[in-house]
């Protein structure tokens, strides 16, 4: 499995519930740029429109060497292909309070295949992070404390 990009505030800004397996729709010099590893995710995030799932803000940088690429918008929105009844439940708790659709990770399977790993997440407060950022140096301050040498 070859990652080509991670959404880094995903876990920071947000609590993950769920995490699904999608693929998504591109043209053929979108995939040669995302094997050049030239895609971002910050800011993206999905909706469900009509029974199908869209990816809006994942910027994808324009193959060089391609005709093609000149004619596409690099943050266009972007089909995921998930089945129905995912998308369903999906869509059953997204319409609950406070549940968004994230990607994590855009990736390549093992068959080459373009994947997006996308999160059931709800937003974290301001103290919630907080609450983090401490457990964390507190955590890294006993295991230096304590370091086994």
């Amino acid at each position: 499995m070859k990652v080509v990009c991670t959404n880094k505030k995903a876990y920071h800004l947000y609590n993950i519930e769920e995490t699904y397996e999608a693929g998504i729709q591109l043209h053929g010099c979108e995939v040669k740029s995302l094997r050049l590893g030239r895609a971002n995710l910050n800011d993206s995030f999905a909706r469900i429109v009509n029974g199908e799932i869209f990816l809006y803000n994942m910027h994808i940088s324009p193959y060089p060497h391609s005709r093609e690429a000149q004619n596409l918008d690099p943050t266009r929105t972007r089909k995921l292909l998930l089945k129905k009844s995912e998308i369903k439940r999906l869509a059953g708790k997204v319409q609950e309070r406070g549940y968004t659709l994230i990607p994590l990770k855009v990736y390549f399977n093992e068959r080459g295949l373009a994947k997006v790993e996308l999160a059931l997440a709800k937003g974290k407060k301001i103290y919630d992070r907080r609450e983090d950022i401490k457990r964390r140096d507190l955590e890294r301050e006993i295991s230096r404390k304590y370091k086994i040498k």
